[in-house]
Protein backbone atom coordinates (compact mmCIF):
# COMPACT_ATOMS: atom_id res chain seq x y z
CA UNK A 1 0.00 0.00 0.00
CA UNK A 2 1.45 3.37 -0.87
CA UNK A 3 0.65 4.75 2.83
CA UNK A 4 2.82 1.94 4.30
CA UNK A 5 5.54 2.90 1.59
CA UNK A 6 5.07 6.40 2.54
CA UNK A 7 5.78 5.37 6.01
CA UNK A 8 8.49 3.32 6.26
CA UNK A 9 10.17 5.79 4.37
CA UNK A 10 9.93 8.35 7.49
CA UNK A 11 11.61 5.69 9.70
CA UNK A 12 13.96 5.07 7.26
CA UNK A 13 16.76 7.06 9.32
CA UNK A 14 16.35 5.14 12.57
CA UNK A 15 15.66 1.54 11.04
CA UNK A 16 19.15 1.99 9.51
CA UNK A 17 20.39 2.46 13.14
CA UNK A 18 18.45 0.26 15.73
CA UNK A 19 16.95 -2.22 13.68
CA UNK A 20 13.03 -2.15 14.22
CA UNK A 21 11.95 -0.21 16.89
CA UNK A 22 9.57 -1.88 19.70
CA UNK A 23 5.74 -0.59 20.18
CA UNK A 24 3.64 -1.76 22.42
CA UNK A 25 -0.14 -0.95 22.22
CA UNK A 26 -2.00 -1.83 25.01
CA UNK A 27 -6.15 -1.61 25.89
CA UNK A 28 -8.29 -2.51 28.78
CA UNK A 29 -10.80 -5.25 26.72
CA UNK A 30 -10.39 -7.55 23.47
CA UNK A 31 -13.38 -6.12 21.69
CA UNK A 32 -11.22 -2.60 20.88
CA UNK A 33 -9.43 -4.75 19.13
CA UNK A 34 -12.13 -4.49 16.40
CA UNK A 35 -10.87 -0.57 15.78
CA UNK A 36 -7.17 -1.58 15.92
CA UNK A 37 -6.72 -3.82 13.03
CA UNK A 38 -5.62 -1.50 10.52
CA UNK A 39 -3.88 0.62 12.90
CA UNK A 40 -1.70 -2.49 14.18
CA UNK A 41 -0.95 -3.70 10.63
CA UNK A 42 0.23 -0.39 9.42
CA UNK A 43 2.65 0.39 12.10
CA UNK A 44 3.97 -3.31 11.60
CA UNK A 45 4.41 -2.88 7.65
CA UNK A 46 6.20 1.07 8.72
CA UNK A 47 9.49 -1.17 10.20
CA UNK A 48 7.59 -1.75 14.39
CA UNK A 49 7.66 -4.62 16.32
CA UNK A 50 4.42 -4.40 17.29
CA UNK A 51 3.25 -5.95 20.41
CA UNK A 52 -0.73 -6.13 21.79
CA UNK A 53 -1.48 -6.34 24.87
CA UNK A 54 -5.19 -6.75 26.17
CA UNK A 55 -7.43 -9.31 28.07
CA UNK A 56 -8.23 -12.40 26.50
CA UNK A 57 -10.27 -12.63 23.93
CA UNK A 58 -10.79 -14.56 20.87
CA UNK A 59 -10.72 -10.98 19.26
CA UNK A 60 -6.73 -10.58 20.75
CA UNK A 61 -5.79 -13.80 19.08
CA UNK A 62 -7.94 -13.28 15.55
CA UNK A 63 -6.78 -9.35 15.49
CA UNK A 64 -3.21 -10.46 16.24
CA UNK A 65 -2.95 -13.35 13.48
CA UNK A 66 -4.74 -11.36 11.29
CA UNK A 67 -2.88 -8.27 10.93
CA UNK A 68 0.68 -10.05 12.18
CA UNK A 69 1.73 -8.95 15.35
CA UNK A 70 2.46 -10.26 19.06
CA UNK A 71 -0.30 -10.83 21.42
CA UNK A 72 -0.17 -10.94 25.18
CA UNK A 73 -2.84 -11.22 26.92
CA UNK A 74 -3.05 -9.82 30.38
CA UNK A 75 -6.21 -10.31 32.56
CA UNK A 76 -7.88 -6.44 32.96
CA UNK A 77 -11.30 -5.42 34.53
CA UNK A 78 -13.07 -2.51 33.17
CA UNK A 79 -14.07 -1.86 36.54
CA UNK A 80 -12.62 -0.33 39.86
CA UNK A 81 -11.41 -3.51 41.64
CA UNK A 82 -8.29 -2.20 43.35
CA UNK A 83 -6.52 -6.40 44.12
CA UNK A 84 -7.18 -7.16 40.90
CA UNK A 85 -5.72 -3.68 39.31
CA UNK A 86 -2.85 -4.20 41.33
CA UNK A 87 -1.91 -7.52 39.72
CA UNK A 88 -2.60 -6.10 36.62
CA UNK A 89 -0.14 -3.78 36.63
CA UNK A 90 2.36 -5.86 38.06
CA UNK A 91 1.61 -7.74 35.26
CA UNK A 92 1.84 -4.88 32.89
CA UNK A 93 5.36 -3.65 34.32
CA UNK A 94 6.89 -7.24 33.86
CA UNK A 95 6.01 -7.23 30.37
CA UNK A 96 7.19 -3.91 29.83
CA UNK A 97 10.53 -5.05 31.27
CA UNK A 98 10.22 -8.39 28.98
CA UNK A 99 9.79 -6.11 25.84
CA UNK A 100 11.92 -2.83 26.58
CA UNK A 101 9.46 -1.14 23.90
CA UNK A 102 10.93 1.75 22.30
CA UNK A 103 7.06 3.26 22.36
CA UNK A 104 4.42 2.69 24.54
CA UNK A 105 0.31 3.31 22.90
CA UNK A 106 -2.21 2.89 26.00
CA UNK A 107 -5.77 3.60 25.43
CA UNK A 108 -8.97 2.99 27.00
CA UNK A 109 -9.78 4.18 30.61
CA UNK A 110 -8.36 1.40 32.91
CA UNK A 111 -4.65 0.12 30.20
CA UNK A 112 -4.41 3.69 30.10
CA UNK A 113 -3.67 4.23 33.46
CA UNK A 114 -2.09 0.97 34.47
CA UNK A 115 -0.19 1.12 31.48
CA UNK A 116 1.07 4.69 31.22
CA UNK A 117 2.21 4.06 34.90
CA UNK A 118 3.95 1.28 34.22
CA UNK A 119 5.53 2.78 31.43
CA UNK A 120 6.57 5.49 33.33
CA UNK A 121 8.41 3.70 35.73
CA UNK A 122 9.99 1.69 33.01
CA UNK A 123 11.37 4.88 31.98
CA UNK A 124 9.89 4.01 28.43
CA UNK A 125 11.38 6.87 26.33
CA UNK A 126 8.28 7.70 24.41
CA UNK A 127 5.05 7.50 25.67
CA UNK A 128 1.49 7.86 24.68
CA UNK A 129 -1.98 7.95 26.48
CA UNK A 130 -4.57 7.49 23.13
CA UNK A 131 -7.77 8.97 24.39
CA UNK A 132 -10.38 7.88 22.97
CA UNK A 133 -13.32 9.35 24.85
CA UNK A 134 -13.86 10.52 28.32
CA UNK A 135 -16.05 7.81 30.46
CA UNK A 136 -16.46 10.44 33.00
CA UNK A 137 -19.09 12.45 30.94
CA UNK A 138 -21.76 10.27 32.02
CA UNK A 139 -20.90 9.67 35.55
CA UNK A 140 -21.66 11.57 38.90
CA UNK A 141 -20.53 11.86 42.03
CA UNK A 142 -17.09 9.86 43.66
CA UNK A 143 -17.14 7.70 40.51
CA UNK A 144 -16.09 10.73 38.34
CA UNK A 145 -13.86 12.50 40.46
CA UNK A 146 -11.83 8.81 40.41
CA UNK A 147 -12.25 8.71 36.68
CA UNK A 148 -10.97 12.21 36.51
CA UNK A 149 -7.81 11.69 38.88
CA UNK A 150 -7.27 8.81 36.79
CA UNK A 151 -7.19 10.35 33.52
CA UNK A 152 -5.05 13.45 35.10
CA UNK A 153 -2.43 10.56 36.76
CA UNK A 154 -2.16 8.69 32.72
CA UNK A 155 -1.74 12.16 31.32
CA UNK A 156 1.03 13.18 33.52
CA UNK A 157 2.91 10.07 32.78
CA UNK A 158 2.12 10.12 29.24
CA UNK A 159 4.97 12.40 26.77
CA UNK A 160 2.01 13.09 24.64
CA UNK A 161 -2.25 12.81 24.88
CA UNK A 162 -3.25 12.14 21.46
CA UNK A 163 -6.87 13.10 21.14
CA UNK A 164 -9.34 11.86 18.46
CA UNK A 165 -11.53 14.96 17.96
CA UNK A 166 -11.15 18.53 18.38
CA UNK A 167 -14.12 18.84 20.80
CA UNK A 168 -12.52 15.50 22.74
CA UNK A 169 -9.12 17.88 22.46
CA UNK A 170 -11.12 20.96 23.76
CA UNK A 171 -13.19 19.12 26.59
CA UNK A 172 -9.95 17.27 28.31
CA UNK A 173 -8.10 20.86 28.02
CA UNK A 174 -10.90 22.11 30.34
CA UNK A 175 -11.26 19.63 32.49
CA UNK A 176 -7.32 19.88 33.23
CA UNK A 177 -6.70 16.40 31.88
CA UNK A 178 -2.92 17.39 30.21
CA UNK A 179 -1.88 21.14 29.90
CA UNK A 180 -2.78 22.16 26.00
CA UNK A 181 0.78 21.48 24.97
CA UNK A 182 0.59 18.03 25.42
CA UNK A 183 -2.82 17.35 24.05
CA UNK A 184 -2.19 16.74 20.38
CA UNK A 185 -4.79 16.13 17.70
CA UNK A 186 -3.24 14.73 14.09
CA UNK A 187 -5.56 16.01 11.51
CA UNK A 188 -9.04 16.51 11.97
CA UNK A 189 -8.87 13.05 14.15
CA UNK A 190 -9.99 9.54 14.54
CA UNK A 191 -7.21 6.87 15.38
CA UNK A 192 -7.65 4.86 12.18
CA UNK A 193 -9.63 6.51 10.19
CA UNK A 194 -12.73 4.64 7.60
CA UNK A 195 -11.52 2.51 4.99
CA UNK A 196 -13.02 3.80 1.95
CA UNK A 197 -12.85 1.42 -0.31
CA UNK A 198 -14.72 -1.70 2.27
CA UNK A 199 -17.13 1.22 3.35
CA UNK A 200 -18.59 2.04 0.37
CA UNK A 201 -21.95 2.29 -1.61
CA UNK A 202 -23.78 -0.52 -2.82
CA UNK A 203 -26.27 -3.41 -3.62
CA UNK A 204 -27.18 -5.86 -0.28
CA UNK A 205 -29.09 -8.36 0.31
CA UNK A 206 -29.58 -7.72 3.85
CA UNK A 207 -33.59 -6.51 3.87
CA UNK A 208 -34.65 -9.05 2.00
CA UNK A 209 -32.62 -11.34 4.60
CA UNK A 210 -34.32 -9.82 7.64
CA UNK A 211 -37.93 -9.17 6.36
CA UNK A 212 -37.46 -5.46 6.83
CA UNK A 213 -39.01 -5.21 3.33
CA UNK A 214 -39.33 -2.21 1.17
CA UNK A 215 -42.17 0.46 2.30
CA UNK A 216 -41.13 2.61 5.46
CA UNK A 217 -37.72 4.14 6.54
CA UNK A 218 -35.44 2.06 7.99
CA UNK A 219 -33.45 3.78 11.09
CA UNK A 220 -29.98 1.93 11.33
CA UNK A 221 -27.64 2.29 14.52
CA UNK A 222 -24.59 0.26 14.61
CA UNK A 223 -22.29 -0.43 18.15
CA UNK A 224 -22.94 -1.51 21.61
CA UNK A 225 -26.31 -1.55 22.48
CA UNK A 226 -26.10 0.75 25.79
CA UNK A 227 -27.31 3.71 27.40
CA UNK A 228 -24.10 5.61 26.96
CA UNK A 229 -25.06 5.04 23.46
CA UNK A 230 -28.61 6.56 23.68
CA UNK A 231 -30.20 3.16 23.32
CA UNK A 232 -33.35 3.98 25.39
CA UNK A 233 -33.94 7.36 24.20
CA UNK A 234 -33.63 5.42 20.40
CA UNK A 235 -36.21 3.06 21.17
CA UNK A 236 -38.61 5.55 22.57
CA UNK A 237 -38.38 7.63 19.21
CA UNK A 238 -39.29 4.60 17.40
CA UNK A 239 -42.89 5.18 19.13
CA UNK A 240 -43.00 8.55 17.79
CA UNK A 241 -41.74 7.61 14.36
CA UNK A 242 -43.78 4.88 13.94
CA UNK A 243 -47.25 6.84 15.11
CA UNK A 244 -46.44 9.07 11.66
CA UNK A 245 -44.72 6.26 9.65
CA UNK A 246 -46.26 3.09 10.64
CA UNK A 247 -43.63 1.04 8.49
CA UNK A 248 -40.63 2.55 9.84
CA UNK A 249 -38.33 -0.25 11.57
CA UNK A 250 -35.28 -0.11 13.19
CA UNK A 251 -31.79 -2.39 12.64
CA UNK A 252 -29.69 -2.56 15.60
CA UNK A 253 -26.33 -3.62 14.92
CA UNK A 254 -24.55 -4.59 17.67
CA UNK A 255 -24.29 -6.74 20.86
CA UNK A 256 -25.67 -6.34 24.48
CA UNK A 257 -22.83 -5.16 26.16
CA UNK A 258 -22.03 -6.29 30.06
CA UNK A 259 -20.77 -2.87 31.07
CA UNK A 260 -21.08 -0.70 33.25
CA UNK A 261 -23.70 1.38 31.19
CA UNK A 262 -25.46 -1.70 30.16
CA UNK A 263 -29.70 -1.28 29.39
CA UNK A 264 -31.80 -2.91 31.66
CA UNK A 265 -33.39 -6.77 31.48
CA UNK A 266 -36.92 -4.86 30.47
CA UNK A 267 -35.86 -2.62 27.69
CA UNK A 268 -34.12 -5.59 26.58
CA UNK A 269 -37.24 -7.86 26.37
CA UNK A 270 -38.69 -4.61 25.14
CA UNK A 271 -36.71 -4.87 22.14
CA UNK A 272 -36.75 -8.41 21.70
CA UNK A 273 -40.98 -8.40 21.62
CA UNK A 274 -40.87 -5.22 19.08
CA UNK A 275 -42.60 -6.09 15.59
CA UNK A 276 -40.68 -3.59 14.08
CA UNK A 277 -37.17 -3.47 16.09
CA UNK A 278 -34.37 -5.99 14.43
CA UNK A 279 -31.11 -6.71 16.22
CA UNK A 280 -28.23 -8.46 13.97
CA UNK A 281 -26.14 -8.82 16.98
CA UNK A 282 -22.32 -8.67 16.38
CA UNK A 283 -21.03 -8.83 12.74
CA UNK A 284 -17.77 -8.84 11.70
CA UNK A 285 -18.47 -7.00 8.33
CA UNK A 286 -20.98 -4.60 8.91
CA UNK A 287 -20.95 -2.54 5.32
CA UNK A 288 -23.79 -4.94 3.95
CA UNK A 289 -26.18 -4.02 7.08
CA UNK A 290 -25.25 -0.25 6.29
CA UNK A 291 -26.61 -0.07 2.68
CA UNK A 292 -29.43 -1.66 3.76
CA UNK A 293 -30.38 1.59 6.05
CA UNK A 294 -31.87 5.00 4.67
CA UNK A 295 -30.45 7.07 7.65
CA UNK A 296 -28.19 6.01 10.94
CA UNK A 297 -29.33 7.24 14.42
CA UNK A 298 -26.48 7.35 16.84
CA UNK A 299 -28.27 9.16 19.86
CA UNK A 300 -24.91 8.75 22.03
CA UNK A 301 -24.33 10.60 25.10
CA UNK A 302 -20.03 11.04 24.68
CA UNK A 303 -17.71 9.47 22.13
CA UNK A 304 -13.98 10.38 21.11
CA UNK A 305 -15.13 10.80 17.30
CA UNK A 306 -17.46 7.54 16.13
CA UNK A 307 -16.17 4.98 14.03
CA UNK A 308 -19.66 3.97 12.95
CA UNK A 309 -20.86 7.60 11.88
CA UNK A 310 -17.63 7.64 9.52
CA UNK A 311 -18.80 4.10 8.47
CA UNK A 312 -22.05 5.10 7.25
CA UNK A 313 -20.58 8.29 5.93
CA UNK A 314 -18.34 6.82 3.70
CA UNK A 315 -21.17 4.23 2.67
CA UNK A 316 -23.61 7.25 1.41
CA UNK A 317 -25.44 7.16 4.46
CA UNK A 318 -26.88 10.05 6.19
CA UNK A 319 -26.44 10.52 9.72
CA UNK A 320 -28.12 11.95 12.68
CA UNK A 321 -25.97 12.43 15.76
CA UNK A 322 -25.92 14.28 18.84
CA UNK A 323 -23.91 17.21 20.01
CA UNK A 324 -21.88 15.37 22.60
CA UNK A 325 -18.12 15.55 22.66
CA UNK A 326 -16.66 13.78 20.13
CA UNK A 327 -19.85 12.85 17.93
CA UNK A 328 -20.56 16.45 16.79
CA UNK A 329 -17.16 16.38 14.98
CA UNK A 330 -18.40 13.37 13.23
CA UNK A 331 -20.94 15.37 11.27
CA UNK A 332 -21.00 18.67 9.67
CA UNK A 333 -24.77 19.84 10.62
CA UNK A 334 -27.23 20.26 7.98
CA UNK A 335 -24.65 19.53 5.09
CA UNK A 336 -23.58 15.50 5.79
CA UNK A 337 -26.23 14.81 8.47
CA UNK A 338 -27.98 16.23 11.31
CA UNK A 339 -26.74 17.35 14.77
CA UNK A 340 -29.30 17.26 17.85
CA UNK A 341 -29.46 17.26 21.77
CA UNK A 342 -28.45 14.33 23.53
CA UNK A 343 -30.85 12.60 25.62
CA UNK A 344 -33.76 14.23 23.43
CA UNK A 345 -36.19 11.00 21.81
CA UNK A 346 -38.23 14.02 20.48
CA UNK A 347 -35.53 15.71 19.05
CA UNK A 348 -34.43 11.61 17.17
CA UNK A 349 -38.08 11.38 16.62
CA UNK A 350 -37.61 15.01 14.48
CA UNK A 351 -34.80 15.06 12.78
CA UNK A 352 -35.77 11.22 11.38
CA UNK A 353 -38.81 12.24 10.26
CA UNK A 354 -37.56 15.59 9.00
CA UNK A 355 -34.89 13.46 6.92
CA UNK A 356 -37.51 10.77 5.51
CA UNK A 357 -39.87 13.09 4.11
CA UNK A 358 -37.27 15.25 2.00
CA UNK A 359 -35.37 11.66 -0.30
CA UNK A 360 -33.67 14.71 -2.21
CA UNK A 361 -32.41 15.79 1.09
CA UNK A 362 -31.20 12.28 1.82
CA UNK A 363 -29.34 11.73 -1.17
CA UNK A 364 -27.82 15.05 -1.17
CA UNK A 365 -26.67 14.45 2.06
CA UNK A 366 -25.10 10.77 1.43
CA UNK A 367 -23.47 11.88 -1.28
CA UNK A 368 -21.91 14.87 0.95
CA UNK A 369 -20.86 12.61 3.64
CA UNK A 370 -19.18 10.07 1.52
CA UNK A 371 -17.08 12.56 -0.53
CA UNK A 372 -16.32 14.29 3.32
CA UNK A 373 -15.37 11.10 4.63
CA UNK A 374 -13.17 9.93 1.65
CA UNK A 375 -11.59 14.00 1.46
CA UNK A 376 -10.88 13.70 5.27
CA UNK A 377 -11.35 10.06 7.29
CA UNK A 378 -9.64 8.03 4.64
CA UNK A 379 -7.70 5.41 6.69
CA UNK A 380 -4.78 5.87 4.33
CA UNK A 381 -4.63 9.22 5.26
CA UNK A 382 -4.96 8.72 8.86
CA UNK A 383 -2.81 5.92 9.41
CA UNK A 384 0.17 8.04 7.93
CA UNK A 385 -0.24 10.58 9.87
CA UNK A 386 -0.35 8.47 13.28
CA UNK A 387 2.78 6.79 11.80
CA UNK A 388 4.72 9.47 10.77
CA UNK A 389 4.57 11.07 13.68
CA UNK A 390 5.65 8.62 15.59
CA UNK A 391 8.56 8.11 13.82
CA UNK A 392 9.04 11.99 14.33
CA UNK A 393 8.82 11.36 18.29
CA UNK A 394 11.61 8.36 17.43
CA UNK A 395 14.15 10.80 15.79
CA UNK A 396 13.59 13.32 19.14
CA UNK A 397 15.14 12.91 22.47
CA UNK A 398 12.77 12.30 24.93
CA UNK A 399 12.75 13.79 28.61
CA UNK A 400 13.18 11.02 31.20
CA UNK A 401 10.70 13.66 33.25
CA UNK A 402 7.15 13.59 31.79
CA UNK A 403 6.64 17.16 33.62
CA UNK A 404 9.31 18.60 30.83
CA UNK A 405 7.26 17.67 27.64
CA UNK A 406 8.06 18.20 24.02
CA UNK A 407 6.46 21.40 22.58
CA UNK A 408 7.97 21.17 19.55
CA UNK A 409 5.02 18.23 18.05
CA UNK A 410 2.87 19.64 16.27
CA UNK A 411 -0.98 19.21 15.37
CA UNK A 412 0.28 18.59 11.67
CA UNK A 413 4.20 18.33 11.19
CA UNK A 414 5.24 20.48 8.04
CA UNK A 415 8.65 18.68 7.86
CA UNK A 416 7.19 15.34 7.40
CA UNK A 417 5.74 13.70 3.92
CA UNK A 418 2.65 14.46 3.47
CA UNK A 419 -0.14 11.96 3.41
CA UNK A 420 -2.02 11.17 0.31
CA UNK A 421 -5.61 12.08 0.62
CA UNK A 422 -9.13 9.84 -0.44
CA UNK A 423 -9.97 10.55 -4.03
CA UNK A 424 -7.87 7.47 -5.37
CA UNK A 425 -9.05 5.55 -2.58
CA UNK A 426 -12.74 6.60 -3.11
CA UNK A 427 -12.33 5.66 -6.88
CA UNK A 428 -11.47 2.07 -6.02
CA UNK A 429 -14.77 1.78 -4.50
CA UNK A 430 -16.57 -1.36 -4.85
CA UNK A 431 -20.26 -1.34 -5.69
CA UNK A 432 -21.30 -4.88 -4.42
CA UNK A 433 -22.09 -6.03 -1.27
Amino acid sequence: MAHSAACRLALAPLLQVSGSPVIVVGITHSQTCLVLRDRLRTLREAGFRVVLVSSPGALLESSASAEGVEAVPLPMRRTIAPLADLLSFLRLWRVLGTYKPDVVEFSTPKAGLLGSLAAWLRRVPHRVYLLRGLKLETAHGVKRLVLLAALRLAAACAHVVLCNSESLRARARSLGIAPERKLILLGPGSSHGVDTVRFSPGATEVRERLGLGRGGPVIGFVGRLTRDKGIPELVEALETIRAAEPSARLLLVGWFDDSEDAIDPALRARIAAHPGIFCSGFVSEPTPFYRAMDLLVLPTKREGLPNAVLEAAACGIPVVTTEATGARDSVRHNVTGLLIPPGSPEAIAEAVLALWRNPMRRLWMGRAARAWACEHFASDRVLQLHVVFYARMLRQLTPADPGRERTRLETAPSDLPRPSLGEPVCGRARQSS
